[in-house]
């Protein structure tokens, strides 16, 4: 049955509608994505006070932005929360020569997780090579190792790898024993031992349990990054990415050999990796981490002031080399 309020393009205008149609989907963060993981319902785009939308059949149809709601797709069930999104191999990016410490993935990442301040799933640290040396910033997410420790451990299945490479954990399962925690070489794991904040109860509502959104928590279980797996079946970045303001982190699928920031740029994943030289943390262990990263060789902003010791030091002459005293 056909709402009244939508009709099919104008014959005369097809060519028109096809290249609107296809400039929409190519603001697809991941391909097909938007239309992707069998969502039901109708994905506008707006112009004016009528709107064009694209129905998951694919056809487009024009109706009044009146008459239409947003569109928020059901969690998935548990079974296809455990299986992925299909063909897709998520990964990560980090380009330390960027980030500036600023901290503001992490501010996204918990005011979309609804997490408490004691527990960031993306750590922030700084780093320094050397003592005169100017210190660099490392942000730490879950790696989603495919060779990962934690789910080797877990005596009742509840943390997983799945098919598109992200680990989750799933706490209508867990029971809190904490052998994922004590397996993870990274220490990217957390303990939930409160119970969740009235506040964010209150603006999480009456929300569905799903292990790819993290929310409603429950106490006595585990949780970690989890790439944002809800937002990805959306098309959209994880929190973390979106949130960045230096562009320093970047997210896409290898399978198709791209990554993109915060921005919209796209780079071809594996030129990115070769050209700058990454690396990813502690890849010796044999557990395969899906972050990788780009040393901070070209510093996008200005380094961080160096502590008063280290520039007195710096500026110290040493006996011997001053101009005057130099023989050949």
């Amino acid at each position: 049955m056909q709402d009244d309020n939508l009709k099919d393009p104008n014959t005369e205008n097809l060519p028109e509608k096809k290249n609107e149609r296809r400039d929409f989907l190519r603001k697809s963060l991941l391909g097909g994505t938007v239309l992707a993981a069998g969502a039901i319902g109708l994905n506008k785009v707006f112009a004016g006070d009528k709107v064009k939308v694209v129905s998951s059949d694919g056809k487009v149809y024009e109706a009044s932005s009146g008459n239409l709601k947003e569109f928020h797709p059901a969690p998935v069930t548990n079974d296809e929360a455990r299986k992925g999104i299909a063909g897709k191999k998520f990964v990560m990016v980090i380009d330390e020569g960027k980030c500036d410490g600023c901290k503001k993935c992490t501010e996204a990442c918990q005011a979309m997780h609804y997490t408490e301040s004691d527990r960031e799933w993306i750590k922030v640290f700084t780093m320094k090579d050397a003592e005169a040396t100017a210190p660099y910033f490392f942000p730490k997410p879950c790696f989603h190792c495919d060779n990962p420790p934690c789910t080797k451990v877990c005596p009742v299945n509840a943390t997983f790898k799945r098919q598109d490479g992200i680990v989750l954990i799933d706490n209508e399962r867990c029971i809190g024993c904490r052998m994922c925690m004590a397996a993870c070489p990274y220490s990217t794991r957390f303990f939930n031992w409160s119970h969740p904040d009235p506040k964010q109860t209150a603006a999480i509502g009456d929300a569905v349990y799903s292990p790819e959104s993290s929310y409603p928590r429950r106490m006595g279980t585990v949780e970690k990054c989890d790439f944002c797996p809800d937002m990805l079946r959306q098309g959209k970045m994880p929190a973390c990415v979106s949130g960045c303001p230096m562009d320093a982190l970047y997210f896409g699928d290898q399978n198709e050999d791209a990554v993109t920031n915060a921005s919209g740029v796209t780079m071809k994943l594996s030129q990115l990796l070769e050209d700058n030289a990454a690396y990813r943390h502690l890849e010796e262990l044999g557990t395969e981490p899906r972050v990788y990263y780009l040393p901070p060789k070209n510093r996008k902003y200005p380094a961080p002031e160096m502590k008063k010791e280290a520039k007195e030091k710096k500026n110290k002459k040493l006996p011997g080399m001053d101009s005057g005293s130099m023989q050949m």
